[in-house]
């Protein structure tokens, strides 16, 4: 078993209208992420970084990789454990705070899965599964900032 992987994306900015970078409000933040054989991804900054609101930022798209990352790793602990998963959703929220110097960095994440199983019977064991779901999760182990979880678990029946 390979326990190495490495990934590969292409990003084009396509913000330039026509003077470069001349001046900060001059360009446009306005950017394409591909990869071989998948749908290309629009993106853009911030709204409140002069960015286009209906293109995705990075800082949602992080959220979305911790979103996508945690329910992952919480569907395989399921299976694993018998637990029989029929619905999924997640509505994260995440902080981001800027410094001084025009950086920044989020502070935490907080990732809300509402976990519908199939047998009542296992909403116990159903629960329990999201703190090695999380340990598994190979976004969360990357980043410096907490990522707490606030599931809820609706059963069948």
């Amino acid at each position: 078993m390979k326990l190495e992987h490495s990934y590969a994306i292409d990003l084009q900015w396509t913000g330039n209208r026509g003077t470069g970078t001349s001046g900060y409000k001059d360009y446009g933040r306005d950017h394409v992420v591909s990869t071989e054989g998948k749908h290309s991804i629009e993106g853009s900054a911030d709204r409140v970084f002069f960015g286009d609101r209906d293109r995705w930022n990075p800082e949602e798209l992080l959220l979305a990789a911790l979103s996508q990352c945690h329910m992952l790793s919480y569907l395989a602990e399921a299976a694993g454990a018998g637990v029989v998963v029929v619905g999924y959703t997640d509505a994260a929220t995440g902080t981001m705070v800027q410094t001084g110097d025009g950086g920044g960095h989020f502070t935490e994440v907080t990732l809300r899965p509402r976990v519908t199983v199939a047998d009542p019977a296992q909403a116990e064991l159903a629960a329990s599964l999201h703190a090695p779901a999380s340990r598994k999760c190979f976004i969360a182990a990357s980043v410096n900032f907490p990522v707490h979880h606030a599931p809820e678990l609706l059963t069948l029946a």
